[in-house]
């Protein structure tokens, strides 16, 4: 990386649920040198076990997992009142003319391309995340 990671995430609670480990890593540790607290899930199934007592500000969620996939989780999310209000950005290799637009129509906030770059993620995120009224007055720092 060309320069430092702005930490425009202190003191955040973010949730990554992705069943690659590899991605779920590099998405964990850029969200935490960025200043987020990170709590990860395997799997659709495991974040809503435990998304509740982790209470996280921002999800972001790989779209094809098996059993509970990302839409499912979405889905199951925005039935729960106490978890309807969360903001969730899918996180997909789903990269096709119009997939965007679906999971926006789903009810993802956004959508960013995996592979993950690493040069270019938190960036990316940041980008979303002023467009979410919620959390943009939250950022403590200027991208």
């Amino acid at each position: 990386m060309n320069s430092p990671i702005p930490r425009a995430l202190e003191g955040w609670r973010v949730m990554v649920v992705d069943d690659e480990p590899d991605s779920l890593e590099i998405a964990k540790r850029l969200l935490q040198m960025a200043g987020a607290e990170v709590i990860t899930a395997g799997g659709g199934q495991e974040a809503l076990n435990i998304v509740r007592s982790a209470r996280p500000q921002l999800i972001i969620s790989d779209l094809s997992m098996p059993e509970v996939d990302g839409w499912t989780l979405l889905e199951k999310l925005k039935l729960e009142r106490d978890t309807l209000e969360i903001p969730v950005i899918a996180l997909t290799a789903h990269t096709m003319p119009g997939d965007r637009e679906r999971a926006i129509v789903a009810g993802f906030h956004n959508h960013i391309s995996k592979p993950l770059d690493p040069r270019r993620f938190i960036s990316q995120l940041m980008h979303i995340v002023v467009d979410i009224p919620e959390l943009k007055s939250q950022l403590t720092a200027v991208i």
